[in-house]
């Protein structure tokens, strides 16, 4: 059976377009239901009477229809494995599909489990249940209506099936179809239809058996809630924001929370190089970190300029009607703001309000349950363990059971009578301060996709066992007699890149660069390949490993592990003694690593004059062949930056650290890395001439000039000049910032140098003018990554063109689309941005654990002098850390103080603390007492206290070194606690 659909079209030029589709519709697509004598039934996805839920609404068997907008709000709801027998109408799979993408995913993961027994109906094409849109009525209306027709056709058709003299014999309650819509309208409808419904609400609040479902559902209103007072100004209408976009008097930017003062943010808008500040909660207007918001600028004589005081909500109500002592202590909270941001007027910044929302960001939030001030209660707030999330305010029955859980909430509303958002519970993540548990928060609090390989993915992986065939053996050039050694850090495993060296005849070297042919087994386009590009990088915890591919190749098939033969992407250079390139090639190579070693055990080889052995005399070339590269980029304007590191030694059994240190850099470090360097932009010449439209590229912007103004102030008190006018004159200046009374001040100065830098990005080559190529780091004009495809899927996507290139490979219509690449190293740069965040955020978890229940005198030194604190730098450990200088009103600063006439004063000028005739300039050498406080539960954090300089009554006594002599946690003392 045929119909058409007609509708008109306004092109671009006014006129209207008539549209003609042909629709064609069925009498054969069956309604999957068990107890249907008259439909053709599917046995995969059927609708069974085997799962029965007891509802007090309705006390008889029935099956749920769902409309939108319950699945697009009560997905967490869905997700649990309560409801069964559910009709989904393709009318509402393509409305959720339009509207979120992310949960269409999620809802398309229940559909296809089995044991749930969702069935899609296809209504849409279903003769009875297709619903031409009437003349006047809207997209929404129509879809509304096409949903009530087929519940009600659902129903009428099960009632026929029922009405036999067999089933009434059997004695068996009828099946019934309720529609669950949260639309009141639509309700309205379907009950003046004879259809059974019901909001969700309603329902799952009927569902006597599982109480604790309540509190899964999302919540648009709470109760009494039209009685509370508006406490943020009304946000424009979406039609107002376009037009004051459109006239330029707003602008459109991504909202930034601050971390450390909760009344403060910025919008990061395109024209405006260090975006637009927002102070105060007002101003702020309900946006959340990452939304996009739509901002008004304020006139310029009230712009004002970041704070740079820590600030931090204390008060939480659980009852968040406002009060006369909330509002006073807020204004107090803003006026400490602003006072700490009167600055000469060079130093305002662009400063502006929001006053609507774009688009919301909102995602799943980790955190805990702040206990309630009133019993009894069911309304709680969530405390978020991401700074920059506010408070949330949710329902549930379980609050006894949640304390000290790690919990996940995310958000439903936020409505300008309420002092924070709304939300409901998704579920418990575990103990607080369990390992799993907190491993688990970063990932998570960091977006990093950690879930199981599907299926689906590990169906492409090779069969095992799995061996080198005679045709690869054809199609490869055989290294397998080359003395070739990989080098890496300790307990590696997942080995991307394998070194040789040899002399040859004419007095030259053979110098060669070997990575893992990764993309031999991965293949463009499969599931395989999509879950790496989705997931973009192997993201690297303490103690835990989240791979980019699956354990079979990144430890196995491709880790160019020793004695074993492995496929390789071979770059291969002739050099002559002084480390310039003769010639190059590339090809595609089978290799059998002779050892696979550390680098402190490739120093020693170097080092032992009596080792002379191929491996050892390959290495020492190596190194002195690095050596002079590396001079050699010196000498362009490379920079060498620093940042600090540490290494733990983690407990096998517990997991928990033992040790922690600073890493170590020997000469084997740079030696792997300056020939990877030469590998990365040999590569990255080769693809750019190959592909001047598609190469994939890595570029690193050159800071803007106000980006360096830290590092420049702090060196010229210090009596040093530094010279910012390009990357060579930068790299000399660092060279001389140079104090023989502290040998730790050159490093000091090239860790604030490193936080001047811009983030290096991925790009595509059409993409940018070949000047913007230039990596500023390295002083190279073109880069790329090609060293590591088991951990960066854009070195897959070089290796794949490098290999067309070549002809060691197809080509393929992706591999040169420019949109579709652009939209890869979009992601990739999230994802590498992310992984480095969650990377920081297990050191941070894991140095916590070490220092709980000890304390440290350390050496120091002032990082920066802050307004109110000092920011000092614990070369042993690698730490960073803050030393508050003022009390707050209760008289704490992480650790109790007695107040005191101890006043610090801040001089503007100079960046110097005074307390007397103590002076604390930056770099300066300081003593500092490490210690955990463990008075918040869910940001625990280092305490430091100043032991030297001694000021009295603020540091440390001496007399209480004797009583509380630091400690050492050793590998007993752990297993003791466990």
């Amino acid at each position: 059976m045929q119909t058409l659909r007609e509708f008109t079209r306004k092109t671009k030029r006014g006129n209207i377009l008539k549209i003609v589709r042909e629709h064609y519709l069925r009498d054969d697509i069956g309604c999957g239901s068990d107890l249907c004598k008259y439909c053709f039934q599917n046995e995969v996805y059927q609708l069974t009477s085997k799962h029965e839920i007891a509802s007090s609404l309705f006390k008889f068997p029935h099956y749920l229809v769902l409309d939108t907008n319950v699945v697009l709000d009560q997905i967490d709801v869905l997700e649990e494995d309560v409801l069964h027998n559910v009709i989904v109408l393709t009318t509402v799979l393509n409305e959720v599909k339009h509207k979120s993408s992310s949960i269409y995913k999620r809802f398309n993961e229940i559909i296809h489990d089995r044991t749930r027994n969702f069935y899609v109906f296809v209504n849409e094409h279903h003769k009875d249940t297709y619903a031409d849109r009437d003349p006047g009525e809207t997209a929404n209306d129509r879809n509304d209506r096409a949903i009530r027709m087929a519940t009600k056709w659902y129903d009428t058709h099960l009632d026929t099936s029922q009405s036999s003299k067999e089933f009434e014999r059997s004695g068996r309650a009828n099946t019934r179809v309720v529609l669950l819509t949260d639309d009141a309208g639509n309700r309205a409808k379907a009950e003046a239809e004879g259809i059974l419904v019901a909001s969700a609400t309603d329902y799952v609040k009927s569902l006597e058996e599982f109480p604790l479902l309540v509190d899964k559902l999302s919540h648009k209103t709470f109760d009494n809630e039209k009685q509370a007072l508006p406490q943020y100004p009304a946000h424009l209408s979406m039609k107002q924001v376009l037009e004051g976009l459109r006239l330029k008097k707003l602008l459109q930017g991504a909202f930034q929370a601050s971390r450390e003062n909760y009344l403060e943010g910025s919008v990061n808008v395109e024209t405006y190089e260090k975006g637009i500040l927002i102070q105060g909660r007002e101003c702020l207007n309900r946006a959340v970190d990452g939304d996009l918001v739509a901002v008004e600028l304020l006139p310029e004589s009230e712009w004002s300029a970041p704070s740079e005081i820590v600030l931090e909500e204390k008060n939480v109500y659980a009852d968040d009607v406002p009060s006369e002592e909330r509002a006073e202590e807020e204004k107090d909270m803003l006026q400490q703001v602003q006072q700490a941001a009167a600055a000469t007027s060079a130093e305002r910044t662009p400063t502006g309000r929001i006053v609507g929302i774009v688009r919301r960001k909102w995602r799943q939030y980790c955190g805990i349950l702040q206990p309630s001030l009133i019993e009894d209660t069911n309304r709680h707030i969530f405390v978020p363990a991401d700074r920059k999330i506010p408070r949330i305010r949710i329902e549930t029955r379980q609050a006894a059971k949640l304390q000290n859980q790690r919990i996940i909430v995310t958000i439903d509303t936020w409505p300008r009578n309420s002092r924070y958002p709304q939300g409901h519970f998704v579920r418990s993540l575990g103990p607080l301060g369990d390992m799993a548990t907190e491993n688990e928060v970063i990932l998570l609090e960091h977006d990093v996709p950690h879930c199981k390989f599907s299926e689906e993915v590990l169906s492409f992986l090779p069969k095992m066992p799995w061996s080198i065939t005679a045709e690869d053996y054809a199609k490869r050039v055989d290294l397998r007699d080359l003395f070739i050694c990989s080098v890496d850090p300790p307990g590696c495993t997942d080995i991307d890149d394998a070194l040789h060296c040899r002399e040859l005849p004419n007095g030259n070297y053979e110098v060669g660069v070997h990575i893992a042919d990764v993309s031999h087994f991965i293949r463009p386009g499969n599931a395989l390949d999509q879950e790496a590009a989705a997931r973009g990088t192997t993201v690297y915890l303490v103690g835990k490993r989240i791979d980019m591919v699956p354990e079979l190749l990144s430890s196995n098939l491709c880790s160019l592990v020793g004695g074993v033969e492995r496929f390789a992407f071979s770059c291969i250079w002739e050099v002559d003694k002084e480390a310039n390139v003769i010639n190059k090639r590339f090809h595609k190579s089978v290799i059998k690593s002779k050892r696979a070693m550390t680098y402190e055990e490739a120093q020693v080889l170097i080092d032992d004059a009596t080792q002379q052995n191929e491996i050892a005399k390959s290495l020492r070339q190596l190194n002195r062949l690095a050596k002079i590269l590396k001079k050699r980029r010196m000498d362009n304007g490379a920079l060498v930056l620093a940042s600090p590191e540490i290494r733990f030694q983690v407990d096998s059994e517990t997991h928990e650290p033992l040790e922690v240190e600073a890493k170590q850099m020997r000469e084997t470090n740079s030696m792997v890395e300056e020939f990877m360097l030469l590998a990365n932009i040999t590569v990255a010449e080769h693809i750019a001439a190959e592909f001047t439209e598609c190469a994939v590229l890595r570029r690193h912007p050159k800071p803007p000039p106000t980006n360096f103004d830290p590092l420049v102030k702090a060196a010229r008190y210090q009596g040093f000049q530094v010279d910012i006018e390009s990357g060579l004159v930068l790299s000399h200046s660092l060279d001389k910032c140079v104090k023989e009374d502290n040998p730790y001040f050159n490093t000091m100065i090239r860790i604030l140098t490193t936080r001047c830098m811009m983030q290096a990005v991925y790009f595509i080559s059409g993409s940018l003018q070949k000047e913007e190529f230039f990596h500023y780091g390295l002083a190279a004009p073109i880069y790329t990554h090609f060293t590591s495809p088991i951990r960066r899927y854009s070195d897959i996507m070089v290796h794949r063109l490098l290999a067309a290139s070549i002809g060691a490979d197809s080509t393929y219509a992706q591999l040169l689309e420019r949109k579709s690449n652009e939209e890869l190293c979009h992601n990739l740069n999230y994802r590498h941005k992310m992984a480095q965040y969650a990377g920081r955020a297990s050191v941070g978890l894991n140095t916590h654990l070490f220092f709980r229940g000890k304390e440290e005198d350390e050496e120091a030194y002032v990082l920066f002098v802050r307004k109110n604190a000092l920011q000092v730098l614990i070369p042993k450990y690698g730490l960073e850390g803050t030393l508050y200088l003022k009390t707050d009103k209760e008289g704490k600063d992480g650790v109790e103080r007695t107040k005191s006439e101890i006043i610090f004063t801040f001089n503007e000028e100079d960046h110097t603390q005074r307390c007397g005739n103590v002076v604390f300039h930056s770099f300066d050498p300081v003593t500092v007492r490490l210690s955990l406080d463990s008075s918040n539960v869910q940001h625990e954090k280092l305490v430091f206290r100043l032991v030297k300089p001694y000021i009295k009554g603020f540091s440390v006594e001496p007399s209480s070194d004797a009583d509380n002599p630091p400690t050492k946690k050793t590998k007993k003392d752990v297993k003791k606690k466990n």
